[in-house]
């Protein structure tokens, strides 16, 4: 008779010992549950909400068979799915008074029913799939066209603070389609602007439009950098889905990549899938805006607002400047082109004004630096010499306005004074 060492039997003992363990929080199956989770970054879920929500369904004769708080989310063990979707109802509506903003994510789970000495042991039941066990499955799709849309946006947005600190004088930017027009005023100044833009963003590709008076620059996407941004689109909604997937708390979700623009989202076991949807579809838009609260912010937005208008109020007078060298040829117009040359000189004295209102302001908020403790009082006179800046601002675009409509007047005025020539011209000729 073959007889093993004992030893053998001792260690093949053990083994079906700890398998055993191992597979029995299979067979004690699962307990509907209800799970609160924050729906906002500035908020955070903490230990404190687990005793908040324990009291919330004892004053309301609900009484769990387990809660606990897990780091991120508080779960709370109940006896029947009746049960569980009276506790919902009631935790989402003592947590979110209002529906339409709501601060904390209420779903319905499913827990295992393991005794604690298992979980404290690691033993875990054996998640099951959609095939096996229901769920969810969401088949998502990428917006690319918007995607790109945005990265334009974002570059005609670099390209302007490029050619402005590189000193580069352009017409207007706008984005057309899928691509960013640049229009120049001559075509020594587009060819330095295509110099700057190509190293300053290589990522686009440059080509040349417009006509010989208005000569246009238009920047478009390769095919391999709209690839790139539809890349980490699709990788940045992925990164998000897994966020907002654990706000579920499903065990072993599926998300994966399916195709060039699409992703497949498998949610095994979610009860709620009303809620599975709505986490998962909603959209998520971050802005960034500056707040200027420090004078020395503020002295700096004045002065950027006061180089805009003096750069804008120095292209009108390079638009004149041409008009007046078109139309010297005919002298019946002088005495309008020096009514137009006095709403400059005026324009230009209102814009010393200006300064001399910086200047002021400048000083003003000198004196607000040493005399900050005094508090509110302050920060009120500093936002009425704000407004008095904005009202300038405000005139002085009122007389460029009222520049650019004279500058039409000329221009129609020389056209006249072209085609009465040319009429005179064709009398002599006549005569002749």
């Amino acid at each position: 008779m073959n007889r093993f060492p004992i030893w053998k039997y001792v260690v093949i003992a053990i083994t079906l010992l700890i398998g055993l363990i191992y597979t029995l929080p299979n067979f004690y199956g699962e307990s509907p549950a209800v799970q609160v989770s924050s729906a906002k970054a500035t908020v955070k879920v903490d230990a404190a909400m687990l005793g908040r929500v324990e009291g919330m369904l004892r004053n309301a004769g609900i009484e769990p068979t387990g809660a606990f708080f897990d780091g991120n989310s508080v779960k709370v063990r109940l006896r029947d799915t009746d049960t569980q979707l009276k506790a919902k109802d009631l935790v989402a509506r003592e947590l979110n008074p209002d529906p339409d903003d709501p601060v904390y994510v209420v779903a319905l789970n499913l827990l295992s029913s393991s005794p604690q000495w298992l979980a404290s042991l690691h033993a875990l039941p054996m998640y099951l799939g959609l095939d096996l066990r229901g769920g969810v499955h969401f088949l998502l799709q990428v917006d690319g066209k918007q995607a790109i849309a945005k990265r334009l946006d974002s570059s005609a947005s670099d390209i302007r603070t490029l050619l402005r600190d590189k000193g580069v004088r352009h017409s207007g930017i706008v984005r057309s389609g899928d691509g960013i027009e640049i229009r120049f005023r001559d075509e020594e100044t587009r060819t330095r602007a295509r110099g700057v833009i190509a190293d300053g963003q290589p990522s686009l590709v440059l080509a040349e439009g417009g006509s010989a008076t208005e000569p246009m620059l238009v920047a478009s996407f390769s095919p391999q950098t709209q690839r790139e941004v539809l890349d980490t689109a699709l990788k940045q909604n992925v990164t998000t889905l897994h966020n907002r997937v654990n706000e579920l708390g499903v065990a072993e979700p599926v998300i994966q990549q399916q195709g060039a623009d699409r992703v497949v989202v498998q949610l095994p076991g979610v009860q709620d899938t009303a809620k599975a949807k709505d986490i998962l579809g909603r959209t998520a838009t971050l802005e960034v805006r500056l707040v200027c609260e420090s004078p020395d912010e503020l002295a700096a937005l004045a002065r950027e607002q006061h180089n805009l208008v003096r750069d804008q109020l120095l292209q009108q007078e390079a638009e004149l400047n041409l008009l007046q060298r078109e139309a010297a040829q005919g002298e019946h117009w002088q005495q309008q082109l020096q009514e137009a040359e006095d709403v400059i000189w005026a324009a230009q004295a209102d814009l010393n004004q200006l300064e001399e209102d910086r200047e002021r302001l400048q000083e003003e908020i000198s004196r607000l630096q040493a005399e900050e403790a005094r508090g509110q009082e302050l920060a009120r006179q500093l936002r009425q010499r704000q407004q008095e800046q904005r009202q300038l601002e405000e005139q002085l675009q009122r007389l460029t306005e009222a520049l650019e409509h004279d500058a039409d007047l000329l221009r129609q005025q020389a056209a006249i004074t072209a085609e009465y020539a040319r009429l005179q011209e064709v009398e002599a000729l006549r005569s002749e």
